[in-house]
């Protein structure tokens, strides 16, 4: 494989597939603008993060779709208390976060799950608040998770978007009578043990290159410190919603050196999960080695070895827990297995009245609406049967 450049710091450019290209005077003008901003620093930022306001918002997200929980009936008990209390810590830089709690999560993949304290949660969101609008101006457009107006039903559409766009409107295979044998590829990828990988030294050193605030970078180096690994400096909690931003703006790079170096145009990413669509197989093969090489060296990572494939579009294309064909979308087998035995589980528990009708209600509205994104309607109205007094929405 030939040398690869990597000069993707110096010429940040917004790179998107739109679906409606803009005229050369706007596209130019976007890119400048994209540029300037990835250059300009922020400092002074600590204070707006220490702020009573600030707090009080953090503390009424971290609260949201939690409110009956014990850990946060007892922190509202005494919330002017708890949030200068908090408040004070952080404008002394007493503040030390609590240790995490872990547990093993099953759905369907097996995964540790470790979770900080309430009042740590806080914190996550009050420096999110603050640095979040920061970074979000740079995010490429096709990048989808934990993004306001992004999400799994916007990339779900976005890559049929591109499916249309790479097979030139579902061309079909010679010598097929399958309306779903369509030509084009996918190199379909993710990364190895992302969350357990990423490299503080490499994430620190990113976000810095914005965020000139000493006492910022030194909050986030807490909150990193906090969970270990086998090897030390690497790593973040798979439960904290900090490293979900963190594993963005960790990505970033990966996503303009797609965008801007490899110029490949059908690309879009969720995590750590990305596909990019190509109508030439040799192609994807130069991008999936450069991309590999890109990672190694810049950001201490490395393709999943067994996840990381070249699929044909005439087959099925494995995505956010479905199996993407081209004229429909079905759940992955694992998946229909999964949400069967559960709805056979809550049934149980309700009729023994484990759980009530409110929390029945709110697990299978989260169901409802994962199988409604595939073609599942007799699925649906034959899984849920049992539910009818929920008046679901199917």
């Amino acid at each position: 494989m030939g040398a690869v450049r990597l000069n993707t710091d110096n010429q940040r450019f917004h790179l998107n597939a739109n679906e409606h290209p803009a005229d050369n005077h706007n596209r130019s003008r976007g890119m400048a603008l994209a540029g300037r901003d990835s250059m300009k620093t922020y400092k002074r930022l600590y204070s707006k993060l220490c702020t009573y306001t600030n707090l009080e918002s953090a503390f009424r997200k971290a609260k949201k779709r939690k409110s009956t929980r014990p850990y946060v009936i007892e922190f509202e008990k005494d919330l002017k208390e708890n949030l200068f209390q908090l408040q004070n810590e952080l404008q002394n830089e007493t503040y030390r976060p609590q240790p995490l709690k872990t547990f093993i999560l099953r759905d369907p993949k097996t995964r540790k799950i470790s979770v900080s304290s309430f009042r740590d949660r806080i914190v996550h969101h009050a420096l999110i608040q603050i640095i979040g609008p920061i970074f979000e101006k740079s995010f490429i457009y096709d990048s989808y998770a934990n993004r306001v107006g992004k999400g799994t039903s916007a990339a779900l559409r976005r890559f049929v978007f591109f499916k249309r766009k790479a097979t030139h409107n579902g061309q079909k295979l010679p010598y097929t009578l399958n309306c779903n044998h369509v030509c084009g590829y996918a190199l379909k990828a993710d990364i190895k043990h992302y969350f357990e990988t990423v490299n503080h030294t490499v994430l620190i050193e990113i976000i810095s290159k914005k965020i000139k605030d000493e006492k910022i970078i030194s909050l986030i180096e807490k909150i990193l410190s906090n969970y270990t690994t086998k090897e030390q400096r690497k790593g973040m909690p798979l439960g904290n919603w900090t490293s979900q931003f963190f594993a963005n703006i960790y990505l970033d790079r990966l996503d303009y050196f797609v965008k801007h170096q490899l110029q490949a145009e059908y690309y879009l990413r969720y995590v750590d999960d990305f596909i990019i669509l190509h109508k030439d197989r040799k192609i994807l093969g130069r991008y999936q080695e450069k991309i590999d090489f890109f990672l190694k060296e810049r950001l201490k990572l490395e393709l999943h070895p067994d996840k990381s494939k070249i699929l044909s579009l005439a087959k099925a294309i494995p995505f956010l827990g479905y199996r993407e064909f081209y004229h429909c979308r079905l759940l992955r087998k694992r998946n229909l297995r999964t949400v069967k035995s559960l709805m056979i589980k809550l049934q149980e528990e309700y009729s023994s009245e484990k759980i009530n009708k409110k929390e029945l209600k709110e697990i299978i509205f989260g169901w409802v609406g994962y199988l409604r994104e595939a073609d599942t309607y007799n699925l649906r109205n034959n899984l849920f049967r049992p539910f009818k007094d929920l008046n679901l929405t199917l």
